[in-house]
Parts: structure tokens; sequence; C-alpha cells
């Protein structure tokens, strides 16, 4: 290909990936805070041509996910939920929380969980150069390497909004970048643990993934409260189901 076109098509490549983040960032600001689970169809087949999933690799079973911690409260009330029904989650690391609660992040792997990289500041990509997005996605991948000794490689970026250069990287380095179907909207502070079971649970199917929240820091305060009183009967709902639980 001459190198014109290559040109073009990388242009275009990233004018794509602008629409697809912009089309994630119409949700914040309407005041949602998090993007729609149901995008429009349109945004669905951009998805699909950028590489951004929302179901498991293999469309069947159920991955329960946690963003944001671990969190030096919520992460224990969270794997001792899970503990005691005997299910595994995946958990979406924040490098700055793994720096702080080390040891947590420690036993989210000894418990048999698996971890995927998050962030590690907290902060909507599109506000980000090239320079700093990268320097982010290192910093975390670095810190959760050192201490958990897994190298992840599921990536979600905060808030679920990508940008072209985010999705370079993921795809530079083999990641599958993952969003969800489902969610509790655990982090605000009207949720209940009835509403968020609810919202995360309803219309569950193969391969459905699920949102939720194992920490407070990016929320409402206390909001891991909630999640971890839900999350017994949203295990209760994925039995019904008949959907076993598994990385996304």
């Amino acid at each position: 290909m001459p190198a014109d076109d290559r040109s073009l098509g990388a242009k275009a490549a990233g004018t794509v990936a602008a629409l697809a983040g912009l089309s994630y960032l119409m949700p914040a600001l309407t005041g949602i805070g998090y993007p729609l689970p149901a995008l429009a169809p349109a945004s669905a087949r951009l998805r699909g041509i950028l590489g951004v999933e929302d179901s498991t690799a293999d469309g069947v079973g159920c991955a329960l996910t946690f963003d944001d911690g671990p969190h030096r409260q919520g992460t224990p009330a969270v794997l001792d939920a899970l503990a005691a029904a005997g299910a595994r989650a995946t958990f979406f690391l924040v490098g700055e929380q793994v720096r702080a609660n080390p040891a947590l992040a420690r036993e989210i792997v000894a418990q048999g969980h698996w971890v995927g990289l998050h962030c590690d500041r907290h902060r909507n990509l599109l506000r980000l150069t090239p320079g700093q997005l990268r320097s982010d996605i290192d910093r975390a991948h670095e810190t959760i390497v050192e201490a958990t000794g897994v190298s992840p490689a599921i990536y979600r970026p905060p808030y679920g909004i990508l940008n072209a250069a985010a999705l370079r990287i993921a795809r530079g380095r083999a990641w599958r970048t993952m969003l969800w179907s489902h969610w509790g909207r655990d982090w605000e502070a009207r949720a209940t643990p009835e509403s968020i079971a609810a919202l995360a649970s309803a219309g569950l199917r193969p391969g459905s993934v699920v949102l939720l929240h194992d920490a407070d820091d990016y929320g409402a305060s206390g909001s891991w409260r909630n999640t971890a009183a839900a999350l017994p009967r949203i295990l209760e709902r994925v039995g019904e189901a008949g959907l076993p639980l598994r990385a996304p």
C-alpha cells in the first residue's frame, strides 16, 4: 500500500475511534456519569469494528466484574460474599489503589479471581494526551504485575470511554478491550442493594458481562456496602439463569 494510502487509512481509523469515544462521552455530559450499555445500533457496529467487546469471549456463561479497587473495606466484603457462594469474578484494578493496598490485590489473585487493567488514575481518557495515556497504562500495568505477579490482558477504560490512543495501545499489546452488557449503577448515592441486584441481573443471557464496583473512591461514599449486600441476590439470579461464572 502506498505511504499516502496508509496515512489516509490511519487518519480514517482515528476519526472512527474519536466518534466512538464521543458516543460513550455523551451520557457523562448529560449527567448520567457512566455511558449507557445499550448504545445505538450504529455504536454497536463501531464497537465491533474497533474490537471493543461487551460479552464473554465464548458467548456463554456470565462474567461478574468489579471496577475501581482494591479498596481496604469494599474489596474484602466483596471477596467474602464471592467466597460464600463459591463464585469467581474479574477485578479491573486501578494502579493508585493497588499501590495503596498491595496485599488486597494479591488476595484477589490468591482466592482464584481474575484481574484486568482499569487505569492508574481514574480519569476521562478524552482529557489525556496520547503520551499521558500511555504513561498511565504503563504505570498501572507495572504496578499490577509487581503486586500480583499477574500480567493482565483485559482492559477496561475509566467510565467506559475510549479514544484512538487507548485502542492502539490495547491492540498493540493484544489486550481485549472489555465494556459490559449489564450494570448495577452501584456507585450512585441513591442505589440500594435491591436496585443494584435488579438492574445487574435483569435479562441475563449467555455472554453477559455485569459491571459492579468494590470501591467508593470514585463514587458515592460507602457505596461498596450496597454492592456487597446485593451480591448474594445477583449470584442467586445468575444461578437461576443457569449461567456459569467465568472470565470475560
